[in-house]
């Protein structure tokens, strides 16, 4: 699984691998303007969004240049924060309780999702919204999650193992890339943010924890 198997040299093309390697695609980057979008829909009078990255994820800079893009398009002005390291997450909320941060997207990445439970406390303690990738956030106590279905990507990439395993020769089997993506709330933690959740997303969410 990768986010972007051709960026990172993994693949020659999604319909056509061409070499020994093949698999799901998660396209985190182009999920990155919708995030912002959600967020801006949920809470329309913030001004200010602030970007939470990983500055050692070959990712980062698309991300970073799509976040500054959707930002624009919303009229929200967007500032980077990058951590690392735990210690790193405790600074970078700390400057968001000192800027009074109107809400925050936290971008996709594998330590990051490792770190779940610190980054969704944080956003609770600091009362500032936030916007995650995966379901799991949004299960551990976060606000709103809204990416790719992970069961579902596990799955494609089982098959494919199973494919291979039989004899299927990687370089014949298309890139896959997720089919079903999730819109999660957590009223609880909206009532909790004082944030009501516009009727607009509700309608649109897969699944609403209360």
């Amino acid at each position: 699984m990768s986010a972007d198997p051709i960026a990172a040299g993994l693949v020659a093309s999604l319909s056509r691998p061409a070499g020994n390697l093949t698999g799901v695609s998660i396209i985190t980057v182009e999920l990155m303007s919708k995030r912002i979008e959600l967020l801006s829909e949920l809470v329309p009078q913030v001004a200010i969004i602030f970007l939470l990255v990983n500055a050692s994820n070959p990712n980062t800079a698309p991300i970073i240049r799509d976040a500054r893009e959707a930002a624009r398009v919303k009229g929200l002005q967007l500032h980077i924060l990058k951590a690392g390291t735990e210690s790193e997450i405790d600074i970078a909320f700390a400057t968001l309780g000192q800027t009074h941060a109107g809400a925050l997207v936290v971008s996709d990445d594998p330590f990051f999702t490792s770190r779940r439970e610190q980054l969704v406390a944080l956003a609770s303690r600091h009362a500032v919204p936030a916007i995650y990738q995966w379901r799991s956030f949004t299960v551990a106590g976060g606000l709103l999650s809204y990416g790719p279905s992970l069961a579902s990507a596990f799955r494609l990439a089982g098959i494919y193992a199973g494919k291979i395993l039989k004899g299927a020769a990687p370089a014949d089997l298309p890139v896959e890339q997720p089919t079903k993506f999730e819109l999660v709330v957590n009223l609880k933690t909206a009532k909790a943010l004082g944030v009501t959740i516009p009727q607009s997303i509700l309608a649109r969410a897969d699944e609403v924890i209360e």
